[in-house]
């Protein structure tokens, strides 16, 4: 029988090793008759940055089967590693039918939106513009001609150097890293970086709260992540903020943006740039307010399925790793443990 590490479909029986394709480690391996197979699987992942560790080679690093032979296994009798093995597959299924909800909202979502932004709420008859199909009644206006293009007029180095004042008004200052914290998906709710700042001064040299957000410089750009504040943000240099006027709603373009993606109107170089004179011509879909209302109230919904979802599925990988843990080195027995059916 062959046991993936990390659970991949294919083997080798003579060295355990990196799959290029795949990036997961692989190997043959036959459990006796004291180890349950699903078991064994379980236990060789809980292993794998210990095994890892010993790897070796260049682009496709290997490690020598007889690392993995010399491993020691301590394991309970063959009833109980079955029914660790039961606990630990369930949770991985309620894992994989998290990821499958999750890739069906989105598509439905991406669908929702291609039909909101081309044909709107009211039935109108269609019009053929320069960026598309839309409704008679639509604009399509620059993005400069209804938004403020900038960054902040005060540098993350001078908010990281500024002093807390006891009734200051907040401050976070934002990198591109923090587009990655957990909770950040959509809103920055957090930041690595606060301050309580005079509020004349906060104002005048921030970008205010629902601002788009999204790399302008380097790697990040491909990523084409785009992120909205809650807040008034201070941008590392590596960021610019589209900031939207009374004429737009600010969830329905940050919407509209979300379709769009930035290595279009990226300038090519040894450092990819993306600066105002970029995003500044682009032309969007707009109806009325009240319409882009609706709108972007109706795909807010669609992705609060996906965000749900998401959130379960990483409790249930946060679940599943403590588990493992607990399970394989005894310090929860599987008696303790009790499942619902």
């Amino acid at each position: 029988m062959l046991i993936a590490l990390y659970g991949a479909t294919v083997g080798k029986t003579s060295i355990l090793q990196t799959d290029a394709s795949t990036n997961q480690a692989i190997c043959g391996i036959t459990p006796g008759p004291d180890l349950d197979a699903c078991y064994l699987r379980y236990h060789l992942i809980s292993l794998r940055r210990e095994l890892l560790s010993y790897r070796y080679g260049g682009a496709q690093p290997n490690i020598s089967q007889q690392i993995v032979r010399n491993q020691k296994i301590a394991y309970p009798p063959l009833p109980e590693q079955k029914k660790i093995a039961h606990i630990l597959s369930t949770v991985q299924r309620a894992i994989e039918e998290q990821e499958r909800i999750i890739q069906t909202a989105t598509e439905l979502k991406k669908a929702l939106m291609h039909k909101l932004f081309t044909e709107g709420l009211r039935n109108e008859p269609q019009k053929q513009t320069e960026i598309g199909l839309v409704p008679e009644s639509w604009e399509t206006p620059t993005v400069e001609s209804v938004c403020i293009i900038k960054a902040s007029a005060m540098s993350y180095k001078q908010l990281e150097d500024a002093t807390n004042l006891p009734n200051g008004i907040r401050v976070i200052g934002i990198k591109v890293s923090d587009m990655n914290i957990t909770g950040n998906e959509i809103k920055f709710r957090s930041a690595n970086l606060e301050r309580l700042l005079p509020e004349k001064e906060a104002i005048k040299r921030t970008v205010p709260d629902n601002s788009i957000v999204f790399p302008k410089r380097g790697a990040a750009i491909a990523t084409n992540k785009k992120r909205l504040t809650t807040g008034l943000t201070v941008l590392d240099p590596n960021l610019i903020a589209v900031i939207p006027t009374k004429a737009v709603n600010h969830r329905y373009l940050f919407h509209w943006f979300n379709t769009f993606d930035l290595k279009k109107i990226t300038d090519p170089g040894p450092t990819p740039q993306l600066n105002k004179k970029d995003i500044a011509p682009l032309k969007f879909p707009m109806p009325t307010v009240e319409e882009q209302e609706v709108i972007a109230a109706a795909i807010d919904a669609a992705e609060g399925k996906s965000t749900l979802h998401a959130r379960k599925r990483d409790q249930f990988q946060d679940l599943f790793r403590t588990l493992l843990h607990e399970l394989m080195t005894a310090k929860t027995r599987v008696d303790k443990i009790k499942m619902e059916k």
